[in-house]
């Protein structure tokens, strides 16, 4: 299936061969369907994130590159406990920001742009100004004037022209959203090129653990694109087949700025109102964040996202086709529970139907209860039975093994839908 930018919420989707930074709705957009990365995809012989491009959706011909990614992960003694750490500040302009930018501003550049216009009032314009001269691109920042000098110096130091605007954080992004109509805004939040290389932390850490997935990853976050991107390289991995479960992402932010942690303490998925003051971390001192919709994957029960992830490696179901981001996003959108369960069973209906067509294409169809949970149950089961026919004894570890036991369990949790509730729906 060929890549296409995807507008979540409507399940609208645009052509990549044209630059873009949002939907024509002014709204986030991601790139779909998810990348089949493998360990034998990696490139060995280069040290850095480059070295995982066969997870980009497009091919980069000349890449913009200073040495970003490979950052040490080391372990360390934290009270009773040995957690790894992975030292960021090891990148060229000392933030993970050099992921994102390197693959975004090297796809801009080979789509014909030269010229691009960036809001930040840090560590965002600086990655943006230093891989701009890099790669001999114009780039103009609009900065708040309350912005660190030190980091208006660096961002300078770079060559690239700064307008510092007086007011809120938000008062800049409208004045950089107002010049947009001269100049493309490189935008780090908003351009989902960005997110294509914030996903190299994740297949890092993938690699660095001897190709494991961690428990756990712990992870401040201002608007969340380090976050985000460390969530889709696992995704990717979990529907390649390469690893057995996604890590929990545990998202930390300063409590003097701290949306993200209102919405979720509130079990919504849209803003919360919480008073905002000065804090030390501006990294993350983000009050609005802009992609407040993309939880919606998480919002699904942590039985369908193993189960479906696995049908969609051994060939049961797809498991990122667009009218599933589609029924996704309207979970994520929904504003009550009833909201909530509408959207889940129309979700299931387009799941049943797909696996189903793939069961009587193998011959292994029966027939299907009407109850949308009950069918959803009956659907798994079915797949359970022929995935374990295809498996081998001795290979309790194989692909259709693993699609055998998710179902199973996925299909005894749809039969009994009210015993397992979204940990985190809106109330």
């Amino acid at each position: 299936m060929k890549s296409h930018y995807v507008e979540p919420l409507s399940g609208t989707t645009y052509p990549l061969d044209t630059p873009r930074w949002c939907s024509d709705d002014r709204r986030p957009l991601l790139i779909s369907p998810l990348a089949r990365m493998s360990r034998d995809n990696i490139v060995r012989q280069l040290r850095s994130q480059w070295r995982y491009r066969a997870s980009l959706p497009v091919e980069i011909v000349s890449p913009i590159s200073m040495g970003e990614g490979c950052t040490p992960l080391i372990q360390k003694a934290w009270d009773d406990h040995r957690p790894h750490f992975k030292l960021e500040w090891f990148s060229p302009t000392s933030s993970f920001k050099d992921r994102g930018t390197t693959v975004m501003l090297s796809m801009l550049r080979q789509q014909g742009i030269t010229s691009v216009l960036e809001d930040s009032s840090g560590n965002g314009g600086a990655s943006v100004a230093a891989y701009g001269a890099a790669g001999a691109m114009r780039v103009k920042i609009v900065a708040p004037a309350h912005a660190s000098p030190a980091k208006i110096a660096q961002m300078r130091a770079y060559g690239a022209e700064v307008q510092l605007v007086d007011g809120p954080r938000q008062t800049c992004e409208d004045e950089a959203v107002r010049q947009s109509a001269s100049i493309f805004f490189a935008n780090h939040n908003w351009q989902p090129f960005f997110l294509e290389g914030t996903k190299s932390v994740g297949y890092e850490i993938w690699e660095d653990l001897n190709f494991q997935a961690p428990d756990n990853i712990v992870m401040p976050a201002g608007a969340g694109s380090n976050v985000l991107g460390c969530y889709l390289a696992f995704s990717e991995l979990m529907r390649a087949g390469q690893i057995q479960k996604i890590p929990k992402l545990f998202v930390c932010q300063p409590l003097n700025c701290s949306p993200i942690d209102a919405s979720f303490q509130a079990g919504v998925t849209t803003p919360v109102a919480r008073e905002i003051r000065k804090t030390v971390s501006e990294g993350t001192a983000i009050a609005h964040r802009l992609r407040p919709t993309e939880g919606a994957y998480t919002a699904t029960l942590w039985f369908e996202n193993g189960a479906f992830a696995s049908l969609s490696y051994n060939g049961y179901a797809h498991f990122d086709s667009d009218e599933w981001v589609g029924w996704i996003g309207e979970m994520g959108r929904a504003k009550s529970l009833d909201d909530y369960g509408v959207a889940r069973r129309k979700l299931a209906r387009v799941q049943s139907k797909d696996a189903e067509a793939r069961l009587k294409a193998a011959g292994t169809y029966a027939a299907m209860p009407t109850q949308p949970h009950r069918r959803l149950a009956s659907t798994c089961q079915n797949i359970s039975i022929s995935a374990r026919s295809s498996c081998r004894a001795s290979t309790q570890t194989s692909g259709h093994c693993r699609t055998a036991s998710l179902c199973m369990e996925m299909s005894a949790a749809s039969a009994s839908p009210s015993k397992h509730p979204p940990s985190r729906v809106p109330k």
